[in-house]
């Protein structure tokens, strides 16, 4: 609602003045009550330590979690929608546009690469790599500067398997379908992996081959079709992946090569729907013009890391990712152009090389005493465009964005049953545009005089934890983040002359104060978190959609809240409960007078959501997964307080089952076991008659896997 909260009525840095940084860690034990988290290594906060020790907000979706939600459904967003509330529902579709982590865009990494394309974001982040390559997944909650650019809303580092001990082989074959038309929605996949260890050496290879069919609702209806943004219904994936590592006293290089490929197979158009009349967006089986949509990534990581080394601990990482996301065509008004004859079939392909090096060192025990520091650079060279791949013209210019970043980070333990953290980063960036013209389109087609402006910035931030009792602990928080806006949007829509690029102020980087506070309670048996966030951008980004359904970047000041709440009750050996709730509002300043005071849409802002699971180890072969996501009504206002839209919530349940018997491990999911009958989320808020999409309705999974 747009009635302003009493913090919003204040500036962040006056109702949380108190808060410090470091918050507290909660591992996502969803699969076995008696998982020993202290084994687990987390990563994503640039230093190795067991899980318990870091001081950072961190949800942990371990290896079991990961076989459970795969089983049901391999969707990346889905996965996260079910085990984090804070995350917005999946679109379902080969886009994530509007799926935000506590109202903010997260930085996809695949092990610290970075997977996001904030220069010119396609919304393309969550389908990089496919899951069943992953051994964890660790999402760090709220605005930060650990990993640089992009980490306005959290962190989500997807950690890659890791060789085996022993050589071993493993082969997984799946299959997915429904009722309706098990021969059209029928989708199967293969996967091989070779893993080992050879003296010093160790190596994993896998290759992945998905075949995905179309979707049902509820009614028995096919789901429409993303013609132009993409979907994932219909395509083809392959993903190959090779890990290969030596080992020599403390010492360790290791080489990483990711090649993800998903396209469609074009054999179906969409049929516009009518939201007025709540009719949905359904398909015809019908060529579509133009080449495939698709994702094509190609990551290459060589790292380097020395245990011991003049008293510090050390890292280094080069990497270089290549990204080409294909949409779909069509006779766009924003392709017209009277030089090619008025109205044009085209469509657009986005771009971006990723090249950088991490450096990081830790040392413990200063001097002898309690402080400890993590410090190092990053240097990051992001080269991005937009191209209309059939007449060959320029949306989106050539932008080449270099950064360097010099960080420390302070622990101090010498006060019993506390813990004070303090760092900063220093940001220094240069973004370099070359003069061009926009699309007739706009106005009549726009030269823009190039330029190369330059950014910095030095982010801070400061926390404490409190452990008041063995069973409980207090933490607080404030940390800030740094992001450029969606440079290719705003360039590309320049529609006024004598616009440069030097003077631009659409191009200010995206500065977020995040902070945070709150409990945690853990006996063993019962834990819980209660937590309250609140973050604000004074020049912030928000997503708006045009006539024509393409969304235009609005520069504004932005501030969100929200809590969350997470527990677990390990009701006996075999049973285990969960229950998280996440409720976030968020509003901008619709007016310039430096006062929010529209709510946020849902191409911005989630839903609130309840996530109920229940676990069962039946015995030392069978173990099942019973969970209920509910995503609550929301009402959207304006200034005035005239509603502007609404989403009507919706109630899902997924069973997962596994068995392990002598020649392999069966896995059977239920996706939306009572076959719900709804419309998305991003359909109900944003969407339009061509983008009026159902839900998938009940589907069945069955999935056999045998390592030898």
């Amino acid at each position: 609602m747009a009635t302003q909260s009493p913090f919003l009525k204040k500036p962040l840095y006056v109702s949380l003045a108190a808060a410090l940084l470091t918050p507290v860690v909660h591992a996502q034990q969803t699969s076995n009550a008696n998982q020993d988290i202290e084994e687990m290594i987390v990563t994503a906060t640039r230093s190795e330590k067991p899980l318990s020790q870091i001081p950072n907000t961190v949800t942990l979706i371990g290896q079991q979690d990961l076989i459970q939600q795969i089983g049901v459904n391999n969707d990346l967003s889905t996965i996260l929608g079910n085990l984090i509330p804070s995350f917005s529902p999946s679109r379902q579709k080969m886009t994530s546009a509007g799926e935000s982590l506590r109202g903010r865009d997260p930085l996809y990494m695949v092990d610290g690469v970075p997977q996001s394309n904030p220069l010119r974001d396609g919304s393309r982040d969550g389908h990089t790599i496919d899951p069943l390559m992953l051994e964890r997944i660790e999402v760090i909650h709220g605005a930060n500067a650990i990993h640089g650019m992009g980490a306005s809303g959290g962190i989500i580092n997807m950690i890659t398997r890791r060789p085996s001990d022993d050589w071993q082989q493993s082969v997984r074959l799946d299959g997915v379908g429904q009722s309706e038309d098990v021969s059209e929605s029928l989708g199967y996949g293969a996967s091989y992996t070779l893993s080992g260890r050879s003296g010093n050496v160790d190596f994993l290879g896998s290759a992945n081959y998905r075949s995905s069919g179309i979707s049902y609702d509820a009614n028995g209806e096919v789901i429409g079709f993303d013609n132009a943004q993409g979907d994932t219904m219909d395509s083809e994936t392959l993903n190959l992946f090779v890990k290969a590592g030596y080992e020599w006293n403390d010492q360790r290089i290791e080489l990483t090569i990711n090649d993800f490929d998903v396209s469609g197979n074009s054999d179906w158009v969409a049929v516009d729907g009518d939201v007025a009349n709540g009719i949905p967006t359904t398909a015809r089986e019908e060529k579509f013009p133009g080449k495939p949509v698709s994702n094509e990534i190609t990551m290459f990581s060589a790292s380097y890391s020395n245990a011991e080394i003049l008293g510090h601990s050390l890292r280094v990482q080069a990497f270089d990712q290549e990204f080409a996301g294909t949409y779909g065509g069509g006779t766009f008004a924003t392709y017209a152009d009277p030089a090619l004859g008025g109205t044009v079939f085209d469509q657009s392909q986005n771009n971006s090389n990723k090249r950088g090096v991490k450096l990081t060192l830790a040392k413990d025990n200063i001097a002898g005493s309690e402080l400890s520091i993590i410090y190092g650079a990053d240097f990051l060279n992001d080269e991005t465009y937009q191209m209309l791949v059939l007449s060959g013209r320029d949306w989106v210019p050539k932008t080449n964005y270099e950064n360097l970043a010099l960080f420390a980070q302070f622990e101090y333990t010498g006060v019993d049953k506390l813990t004070l953290t303090a760092g900063a980063r220093r940001e220094d960036s240069s973004l370099d545009v070359d003069d061009f013209t926009t699309l007739y389109s706009y106005n009549g087609g726009q030269f823009v005089r190039g330029g190369s402006p330059e950014f910095s910035d030095t982010l801070a931030n400061i926390g404490a934890t409190y452990q008041i009792t063995d069973q409980w602990r207090l933490f607080a928080n404030f940390s800030e983040g740094f992001s450029m806006p969606d440079v290719g949007r705003v360039l590309r829509g320049i529609n006024v002359p004598n616009q440069d690029v030097e003077s631009f102020l659409n191009l200010e980087p995206i500065v977020t104060d995040n902070a945070e506070f709150g409990f945690e309670f853990d006996n063993d048996v019962v834990s819980a978190q209660l937590s309250y966030y609140a973050s604000e951008s004074d020049f912030g980004q928000r997503l708006q959609a045009n006539a024509d359904g393409i969304f235009a970047v609005k520069r504004e000041k932005t501030e969100i809240e929200g809590f969350e709440f997470r527990s677990q009750w390990n009701v006996s050996m075999s049973d285990v409960l969960g229950l998280r709730y996440a409720n976030t509002d968020g509003e901008y300043d619709s007016d310039g007078d430096n006062r929010v005071d529209t709510d946020l849409g849902g191409s911005n802002m989630s839903p609130n959501r309840v996530n109920i699971s229940w676990e069962r180890n039946w015995s030392g072969a069978l173990n099942t997964r019973l969970q209920i996501n509910i995503v609550q009504d929301r009402e959207f206002e304006n200034s005035a307080g005239v509603q502007t839209a609404e989403f009507d919530g919706y109630t899902t349940v997924d069973l997962f089952a596994e068995y392990l018997a002598d020649f392999g491990q069966w896995r059977l999911g239920l996706q939306n076991l009572t076959n719900e009958d709804y419309f998305t989320y991003y359909s109900q808020t944003q969407g339009s008659n061509a983008r009026n999409f159902k839900g998938i309705g009940r589907s069945v999974s069955l999935s056999w896997n045998m390592q030898f």
